[in-house]
């Protein structure tokens, strides 16, 4: 039974008010992105004794909405930042650098989430959200593979974590290491994991920095919908597959018939609005004031979204069942770095 109006409006107010103040925290503090500050806020909004109970009562179904139907919108919109020709622009070899580097990161993080012994589809969510494009890629894998809402909650948390980590520890090493502002941007791009984190991240090296460490970033984002392409398709053919099984046994007399219901689709519509977009901000046709609009809703949509995510968490449920998966993300987090780091190094060499 769909949510009405007056269940919704508690909850997306709520958001509304947080993102406000997380957006003028970060004009604020610039270095701290708006979308981490809006994790942070429903954080603390879900475990502060004055507003815990708000959101884990009336506020909570519009909060479950921003979380699901709000980051859906948020991550067409995405697809606006993302231009075909400066992606090409980088070359054919940095192209298949961050290719390999996308690729590798998402079977490492998931073999490493899977020998923490986290279940498959945390481990799926969690490899996504790191190797791609933090949250948005975790909602667009659960909704592909029809993994619960409540179930990115600990993705999410732990992608937003370790890129705020990032950004504290990234530029520290940009000394010792000895990095260009070319390199020191191409690895921020090709290793952190949203892309406010990775703004925030580069420009403390200055703008030659953020601009290749944008492009970079921008590249991983747009393998989002390839990947998810081919989950949704895995997806689909296992349902199949499952459905011709259980049809075979009920033939034989050893079961009831299987209601086969609907296959799950092999690429969600908002991620095809999220081509869609790509296509036009590549196509040239959109003014620069549509561009600058498109990314501020896009901001709005996310950050609520997030807020949303982020007030379903409670710190005591996450230190008592999610240590093993702190574990993992921090051990995928440092994977991910190398391999980055290698990647920059060959691409600015």
């Amino acid at each position: 039974m769909p949510l009405g109006k007056d269940r919704l409006l508690p909850g997306l107010l709520t958001a509304a008010l947080a993102l406000a103040a997380a957006f003028g925290i970060h004009r604020l503090v610039p270095v701290l992105p708006a979308m981490t500050l809006a994790v942070v806020l429903g954080l603390l909004a879900a475990n502060l004794p004055g507003t815990a109970v708000w959101v884990a009562g009336r506020a909570r179904p519009g909060l479950d909405f921003a979380g699901k139907h709000l980051m859906r919108g948020g991550i067409v919109l995405l697809g606006l930042k993302v231009s075909i020709m400066d992606v090409l622009g980088l070359g054919w070899l940095a192209l298949l650098l961050i290719a390999g580097v996308v690729l590798a990161s998402f079977a490492g993080t998931y073999l490493i989430s899977r020998l923490f012994r986290l279940p498959a589809q945390t481990s799926l969510l969690i490899a996504t959200g790191f190797s791609i494009c933090g949250a948005s890629a975790i909602g667009a894998m659960a909704a592909v593979r029809r993994i619960r809402h409540v179930d990115t909650v600990l993705p999410v948390a732990l992608v937003t974590l370790c890129g705020t980590l990032a950004i504290g520890v990234l530029p520290l090493l940009v000394h010792p290491l000895q990095l260009t502002p070319l390199a020191f941007g191409a690895w921020t791009g090709a290793s952190v994991h949203d892309v406010g984190q990775v703004v925030a991240t580069a420009q403390t090296a200055g703008t030659a920095a953020l601009g290749i460490a944008v492009v970079v970033k921008l590249t991983r984002v747009l393998l989002l919908a390839p990947i998810v392409a081919a989950a949704g398709l895995h997806q689909r053919f296992s349902a199949a597959s499952a459905t011709g099984k259980a049809a075979a046994s009920a033939l034989s007399g050893s079961q009831a018939a299987p209601d086969p219901g609907r296959l799950p689709p092999v690429i969600p519509l908002f991620v095809l609005g999220f081509v869609a977009m790509v296509g036009l901000r590549s196509s040239g046709w959109l003014a620069p004031g549509i561009l600058d609009a498109g990314a501020a809703l896009q901001d709005i949509l996310l950050g609520a979204a997030l807020f949303g995510l982020g007030s379903a968490v409670r710190i005591r449920t996450l230190l008592h069942t999610g240590s093993r998966a702190l574990l993992a993300a921090l051990a995928a987090w440092l994977l991910i770095a190398l391999l980055g780091l290698a990647a920059a190094l060959l691409m600015t060499v």
